[in-house]
């Protein structure tokens, strides 16, 4: 037989990756990374620290440099490899990541009056500088329509696609008045390579439209005018320039152009698979099924579960959303996650700087492993970049406790190892109370793939083995699992990951003596995270640091 591959690409924060895969085995055999050419690190930032945004030109080029590094790797690598023989390709970004579109669908930053101006550009996952405005909506949608709340969490994040926009249409009104819609990345990009970007054809994936936009079917699509409306009339003109057509990812939003095949070296009209953000793909990469936790480990984590549809499902407070088909079609996807986990790390190791060799992941890594359960006598709060979940709230900040003068920066960083491991505990302990079981835990992303010391240190704090999946590419796999459905290769997801997908022989199994030390930890750790999160009157807080001392001592003896 003739072999066949599709292209899964994945658009992060800083970069963009294109892998060519095997659809018979999932064999990844090449792959080529792309850095965005604008910004720090391809990040456009501001003395805001809020502000986080990225110039859309940078996702049409890292698609045509990307593909093309990756084609010419492939035919090196597998002999006879032709492009003739991709047969559709997959797209995951990150989210939500919206931007401003004139009314053919080009982004308002390619126009030479906005070229240099941030709200015209797209707005980064992780800029936060819609917290009022989410706020707000927030209110609103209790007051007005608390069903649409019902199914994002119960609150709505700065993070989001209505804050963002909002936000632009009171400090940037000549952005917001120059545009006639505002689109996705995870479907912006699947539209320029099938051109459809015009909103007449335009397509959008249920994944960002569920999650970050209150998209549901139940309600009719988008939140009604009316209700827009009151936040401001603007928003409720937009509604009805949104797209209808709204699709998950086993459908094709169309066919690669003419143009872009001739730029690519490939075959047009080869199916383009509808976007979805990355850590829904990922999760398929990861081989997700009812029961299992997908971690993807990152800067930040976001956690995925999926319950057929047709199962009974509670509203989950605190979560970033349940929507029908985001994930699997006829399943519901459960999102979660944690604002900063590697982000975190880095902080400390750019930010502190605790010098010298002792200061880079590997040497502190190395010296975390050193330390017992407790010993470090450290308790920390892992919200360095706000709590996404299950608080959602971006106001809150980092807690590091139980200082000496003889902590080291070992010590501090396994604390802070141990607080992202007991915020990955909080979400699984919130799904299990709305009786959604985890079963297992696969991980994946770059901390799962390359630190075996977090992975055992989030067994031994949640009591339960840490999987990894067999690909270190997890999220651009799962794109060219998508394609490989879209393209109808195999006609379910369940039939292409069986194929595509795998997890490794190595699994992180928890300690029960450590096990048993975290238990205590975590005591301690949920005052706080309830204290501080949620105003909770826990008493007074004085015997924490005194309960970290007799925790440190017994570690230590």
């Amino acid at each position: 037989m003739n072999p066949r591959y599709t292209i899964g690409l994945d658009y992060g924060t800083n970069s963009v990756r294109a892998l060519v895969v095997d659809v018979a085995n999932g064999k990844e055999v090449a792959s080529a990374v792309w850095g965005y050419a604008h910004g720090v690190e391809g990040v456009i930032l501001s003395r805001d620290p809020n502000l986080a945004r990225q110039h859309p030109a940078d996702y049409v080029r890292g698609a045509e440099v990307t593909i093309r590094r990756a084609l010419a790797s492939a035919r090196k690598s597998v002999r006879g490899f032709e492009a003739g023989q991709i047969v559709g390709i997959g797209v995951d970004t990150t989210g939500s990541t919206p931007l401003p579109v004139d009314s053919k669908g080009q982004p308002l930053a390619f126009r030479r009056n906005f070229a240099n101006n941030p709200a015209a550009m797209a707005w980064l996952w992780k800029d936060h500088t819609s917290v009022a405005e989410a706020a707000e909506i927030t209110a609103a949608a209790r007051q007005w329509r608390p069903h649409y709340l019902a199914k994002c969490g119960g609150i709505y994040s700065s993070e989001w696609f209505w804050s963002k926009i909002l936000h632009c249409l009171r400090t940037a009104p000549a952005v917001f008045n120059a545009s006639h819609s505002w689109v996705e990345l995870a479907d912006y990009v699947p539209a320029v390579l099938s051109g459809t970007e015009a909103p007449d054809q335009f397509t959008a994936g249920v994944c960002a439209a569920g999650h970050k936009a209150m998209w549901n079917a139940n309600w009719d699509g988008y939140p009604d005018a009316e209700f827009l409306s009151k936040l401001d009339p603007k928003l409720g003109s937009l509604r009805k320039r949104l797209t209808t057509r709204i699709a998950t990812v086993d459908k094709s939003v169309g066919g690669l152009t003419p143009q872009w095949a001739r730029k690519l070296g490939l075959t047009a009209g080869i199916p383009i698979a509808a976007g979805a953000f990355d850590a829904h793909l990922g999760a398929i990469g990861a081989g997700i099924a009812p029961g299992a936790l997908v971690k993807i480990i990152g800067t930040s984590t976001c956690d995925i579960t999926v319950v057929p549809n047709t199962a009974q499902l509670a509203d989950v407070p605190g979560l970033c959303g349940i929507v029908d088909g985001s994930v699997l079609p006829g399943h519901f996807g459960l999102e979660a996650g944690q604002s900063a986990v590697g982000d975190i790390f880095n902080w400390f190791v750019n930010y502190i700087q605790p010098g010298g060799k002792a200061g880079t992941h590997e040497a502190l890594t190395a010296g975390a492993a050193k330390l017992k359960p407790g010993e470090s006598g450290l308790l920390a709060l892992d919200w360095n970049n706000g709590n996404r979940t299950i608080l959602v709230d971006q106001r809150l900040t980092g807690l590091m406790l139980g200082q000496t003068l003889y902590t080291t920066p070992a010590e501090i960083y396994r604390a802070l190892i141990e607080a992202t491991a007991f915020g990955a505990l909080t979400i699984i302990n919130r799904f299990e109370e709305y009786g959604v079981k985890i079963k297992q835990v696969l991980n994946c992303g770059g901390i799962a793939e390359k630190n075996p010391v977090v992975m055992q240190i989030y067994a031994d704090v949640t009591g339960r083995p840490m999987k990894i999946s067999r690909s270190a590419q997890t999220c651009a796999l799962g794109a060219a699992v998508a394609a490989a459905v879209a393209s109808g290769v195999y006609g379910n997801f369940s039939a292409a990951q069986r194929k595509m997908t795998g997890i490794k022989p190595t699994v992180f199994k928890p300690n029960a003596k450590a096990h048993g030390v975290y238990k205590q930890l975590y005591a301690l750790y949920r005052r706080l995270h309830d204290a501080f999160g949620l105003g909770e009157d826990h008493g007074r807080l004085d015997d924490v640091m005194k309960q970290l001392i007799e925790i440190r001592n017994r570690a230590r003896r």
